[in-house]
């Protein structure tokens, strides 16, 4: 099975702009750990809009 090259480049944009990490530093990422912090990045930005 292989993983959608447009869900991988939604991925790293989204990591991008929120860290400010470079495409490489991001694709050097193990693909749990990408998808990790892509939730991890959502629950934040979903809790900071709750809080006003």
């Amino acid at each position: 099975m292989t993983y959608a090259a447009d869900r991988i480049h939604e991925e790293v944009a989204y990591i991008a702009y929120h860290f400010h990490w470079g495409p490489d530093d991001i694709l050097d990422l193990e693909h749990g750990d990408r998808r990790r912090y892509a939730r991890q990045i959502a629950d934040l930005v979903t809790r900071a809009g709750a809080e006003g």
